[in-house]
Parts: C-alpha cells; structure tokens; sequence
C-alpha cells in the first residue's frame, strides 16, 4: 500500500487482528485490574471490527 491509497478490507482486517493481538497482551501483563479490563475492552472491540470486515469482505468478494 502506498501513501494515498486506500487500504483492502483485507488489509484493515488484519491490521485489526494485530491490534487484538497486542491488546490482549497488553491485558494479559497488566499490573492494574483497571489496565487489564482497559486493554480487553480494547481488543473486544478489534475482534468485532475484525468480525464485520470479514462479513464485509464475503459480502463484496473482495
């Protein structure tokens, strides 16, 4: 992907994946319970942008 271009579904899919990824073990190696509830809302909400630009990607053939 260049600088000006749009990224694929595929592509923000799995920039989402990494995201949870690094969110739960962000929570995972948390000192607080605060930190570690902070960093699973986190990735909860990557896994579901993953689920839906998974849906969207059927959705389209991409």
């Amino acid at each position: 992907m260049t600088p000006g271009d749009d990224p694929t579904t595929g592509e923000l899919r799995a920039l989402q994946s990494d995201r949870e990824e690094t969110e739960r073990e962000r929570a995972a190696s948390a000192d607080q319970p605060d930190e570690a509830h902070a960093a699973e809302r986190r990735a909860d909400k990557a896994a579901y942008l993953r689920e839906k630009l998974t849906e969207q990607e059927k959705t389209l053939g991409e």
